[in-house]
């Protein structure tokens, strides 16, 4: 299953929802599509630090024996990702994951450069139905926003914002109400055969990746049982 990532405003948002929830654990992260144990971590981190430890913008550094060990531990099955987060007092797991992905790939670990500050891809312009492929795509890893704003060089933000639309009003909601949009009766009959066909193709795309994403969640359901 992809690994998700997750905007610091996200974070507090469900910390702060968990503490008012009137429902079980389980249906509280079934409804915020996330896993309990990523809840129980921004609970402990939230409690222990306050909501100011989900702002950090400077960037730890590690040496490449440090990764390498970690990973190399991880791999043999000698340790759980939580404890080798807490041994080699790691930022967070996900950093751990990529220098798994990282190292599974063959690619080599190397020492984190001093004095680099945290940079996010900046948002940029797109159009509809980019920002529909970009929405379908992010759905269909599963809601892994970061993957999706990397692959697509667009921002982390964008990509949350649109899939929050999208789930909330369809593909018209993504629409970029600022400019002028061509008027339906100044399309010509070619034009409007291109744009259903586009749109029953969308459809479709849109269709498989619920399901997709449905057929996962219930998959993650059958291994908790």
């Amino acid at each position: 299953m992809p690994k998700k990532q997750y905007s610091n405003e996200f974070k507090i948002e469900v910390v702060l929802a968990y503490e008012k929830r009137e429902c079980t654990a389980r249906e509280f992260c079934l409804y915020f599509n996330i896993s309990e144990n990523s809840l129980r971590e921004w609970v402990k981190q939230y409690e222990k630090y306050g909501a100011g430890s989900f702002q950090r913008s400077s960037w730890k550094t590690y040496s490449k024996e440090v990764k390498e060990a970690a990973v190399k531990e991880y791999l043999s099955g000698g340790s759980s990702q939580y404890e080798l987060v807490e041994k080699y007092e790691i930022s967070s797991r996900s950093l751990l994951r990529r220098w798994i992905k990282k190292y599974n790939r063959h690619r080599e670990l190397k020492d984190t450069p001093k004095g680099r500050t945290i940079s996010m891809t900046k948002g940029r312009k797109t159009t509809w139905d980019e920002r529909i492929q970009i929405v379908l795509d992010c759905l269909k890893n599963g809601k892994d926003y970061q993957e999706a704003a990397t692959t697509h060089q667009v921002s982390y933000q964008q990509v949350y914002q649109w899939v929050k639309k999208f789930e909330d009003g369809g593909e018209e909601a993504l629409k970029d109400r600022r400019g002028f949009n061509k008027e339906e009766e100044e399309l010509t009959p070619e034009e409007k055969v291109t744009i259903l066909m586009k749109k029953l193709e969308r459809e479709n795309d849109r269709l498989r990746a619920e399901n997709l994403f449905l057929k996962k969640l219930k998959e993650i359901e059958r291994r908790r049982e």
